[in-house]
């Protein structure tokens, strides 16, 4: 056999070989590609989000690919901004996005939208105003903040007199989450009677939140609570309250039901909190995702809000 036939009879055998599997190979590439981007992962919160979403695309594998990607710390917008533009280069079909900043992201969303990718927002919702300059709309998909801060606000409230002194630790002030969690407090408060003393961020991470609880309680030495926009501040207030040697003397609240929270809930470190259930979040946007996705639906036609639950959670709770 001459050197030209065996290589014909290779390169038939090779092409017989080959062509059975590319039915398979067209069916992977029709498969959405939905891209998952949070904020910090350092924040149990965010891996408790990102391990929901991936317990749900492991059960629907056959629906969808699921890129899930976080930021280092609560303020690294910059770099959120670039994960995006990493998703619009890799043609990702769908973006979920809790925005580390509800402003400072919408101009590389609306590059998203244009690129075609179907977006939708969770966690922290997107200022209103810089969607509208931008000509665009993306559902939010999550629970009302307010509402869920002024559940634990009320049930602190109960332990607390009128006129009593209180603080509240804040997240990252330009993130509407945070701001709306202030507002929640502020109106339990309110309600009871009590005084608010000081507002300062503590950028939603254990160490900022430390500093910002002992400068209150130095500034405010009588104050009876500390209100934290989320857990993880929450623990830097309970160091603090114990550096202070006023623990069981100023009440601390909280909101996520972390893991790490959950041994404060018990022993009255801290008072109660919220779950907004984490895991559930991103489930919840991929599945809007998904549909709009079936049912071709361009995102002008998206918008609005699907509210989800958020629940008061004490050491009472079951």
């Amino acid at each position: 056999m001459n050197t030209r036939i065996r290589l014909k009879l290779i390169a038939a055998t090779v092409l017989a070989c080959a062509l059975p599997t590319l039915p398979a190979m067209a069916q992977t590439a029709a498969k959405p590609k939905v891209a998952l981007v949070m904020k910090s992962l350092a924040n149990e919160f965010f891996l408790t989000m990102e391990n929901g979403a991936k317990e749900h695309q492991k059960a629907h594998a056959a629906q969808y690919d699921l890129i899930a990607n976080g930021i280092k710390d609560e303020q690294d917008t910059a770099n959120q901004i670039k994960i995006v533009e990493q998703m619009i280069v890799s043609k990702v079909s769908g973006l979920v996005i809790a925005p580390a900043d509800s402003k400072a992201l919408v101009p590389v969303i609306k590059k998203a939208i244009d690129a075609g990718i179907i977006v939708v927002n969770i966690d922290n919702k997107f200022d209103d105003a810089a969607l509208k300059e931008k000509g665009i709309t993306v559902p939010f998909v999550g629970p009302d903040n307010r509402k869920g801060a002024k559940l634990v606000g009320d049930f602190l409230a109960k332990q607390i007199k009128s006129g009593d002194k209180v603080a509240i630790i804040e997240g990252v002030s330009t993130t509407f989450n945070a701001q709306q969690r202030t507002l929640g407090f502020q109106d339990a408060m309110g309600a009871a009677g009590a005084k608010v003393v000081s507002v300062q961020s503590g950028q939603w991470e254990i160490d900022p939140g430390n500093k910002v609880a002992s400068s209150m309680l130095n500034a405010h030495p009588d104050i009876k609570a500390i209100l934290a926009g989320n857990d993880n501040m929450a623990l830097g207030a309970v160091a603090a309250v114990k550096a202070a040697g006023k623990t069981g003397k100023v009440l601390v609240v909280g909101y996520d039901n972390i893991n790490a929270i959950k041994p404060m809930l018990k022993d009255g470190r801290v008072l109660a909190t919220a779950d907004q259930f984490a895991s559930q979040q991103a489930v919840f946007g991929i599945e809007t995702v998904l549909k709009a996705l079936s049912e071709k639906k361009p995102q002008s036609s998206l918008g609005g809000a699907v509210e989800t639950k958020v629940q008061l959670v004490t050491k009472d709770s079951k």
